[in-house]
């Protein structure tokens, strides 16, 4: 078979994705596979169509590779590929649909509510400022329904900052979702399920310079320390990797996702956000759960391919 690997795209996220293709398509060539790299275009479809049993691995961020359209091209065209469906990708990646269908499966998430950006044009700030502070309470996370990487994410301390908050999450989205802030030990626990069924990894601390997780955060060599496993007790690790797995089979995900957890301050893990495609590059969270497991990130791929190759 030959793995094709696509990355980049031309999500927010382009630059991690081409870094994470990158550091994947290498993994695979270590291992011996033959490797194909390209970009989202007009050419996809006829490379795929060239090539002899083809297999996909999205690396796509945000945008096309997360929200499900490309993995339901891929469907159609009869392309087997790693990671989850079109239709889970796109419960998954929109924060708004994920938490309702996580808390039915009885896991505790942040209180939340939707916004739409037509809703808060037509209804007008104020009222709605009041009415969410009343609701949700302060501190609250805003962020963008259909986002990753923390992007037009911002945490709102009183009612003054709400409505800009809200500004900046539909400057990457038509809806916004707002959430009772949790205080606690951030915390990304990565399932692998490699055909024996889904068991998580070391959950990942996380701990950025800046007290805050942002972007700059996330991408930034040294700006972020990581602590594998979490500096937590056992039994509160285990609670997050259960969590974990659970969302994982709530959502009908496969092969690689990842959770973020919130640990709070009566060690209670809470569930923040599901990852179809969780980011490959040096300072990326998967990757460090995949060593601190003593897995190989080449092996760990090859075994993800064989399987999707099998179907």
């Amino acid at each position: 078979m030959t793995v094709i690997v696509i990355s980049g795209g031309l999500s927010h996220e382009r630059d991690v994705s081409l870094r994470s293709g990158r550091r994947i398509s290498q993994a695979l060539r270590d291992k011996g596979l033959t490797v194909v790299e390209t970009d989202m275009g007009a050419e996809l479809v006829p490379l795929i169509g060239s090539v002899d049993q083809p297999v996909v691995v999205p690396m796509l961020h945000g945008g096309l590779g997360e929200d499900g359209a490309l993995r339901e091209v891929l469907g159609t065209l009869g392309v087997p590929f790693v990671g989850p469906t079109g239709a889970v990708s796109r419960i998954t990646f929109d924060k708004a649909i994920a938490t309702p269908v996580v808390t039915k499966a009885g896991i505790r998430t942040p209180h939340q509510v939707a916004l739409p950006h037509d809703i808060f044009r037509e209804l007008g700030a104020k009222a709605l400022m009041a009415a969410l502070g009343k609701r949700l309470g302060f501190p609250l996370m805003v962020k963008p329904s259909r986002s990753g990487s923390a992007l037009g994410a911002a945490k709102v301390e009183d009612a003054q900052g709400l409505s800009s908050a809200l500004v900046g999450a539909f400057a990457y989205g038509p809806v916004a979702v707002i959430e009772q802030f949790i205080t606690g030990t951030e915390v990304a626990v990565t399932v692998l399920d490699d055909g024996s069924g889904p068991r998580a990894l070391p959950p990942v601390e996380i701990r950025p310079s800046s007290g805050v997780y942002d972007y700059e955060a996330r991408y930034t060599a040294g700006a972020t320390r990581f602590v594998t496993p979490a500096d937590l007790p056992d039994d509160v690790l285990a609670a997050a990797q259960d969590l974990a797995v659970r969302a994982h089979e709530a959502l009908g995900l496969r092969h690689l996702s990842r959770t973020d957890i919130i640990v709070d301050g009566d060690g209670n893990p809470v569930f923040i956000e599901g990852n179809v495609a969780p980011g490959m590059t040096e300072t990326s969270l998967a990757p460090l759960a995949i060593e601190a497991a003593g897995l190989d990130l080449g092996d760990v791929f090859a075994a993800l391919v064989e399987l999707a190759g099998k179907g």
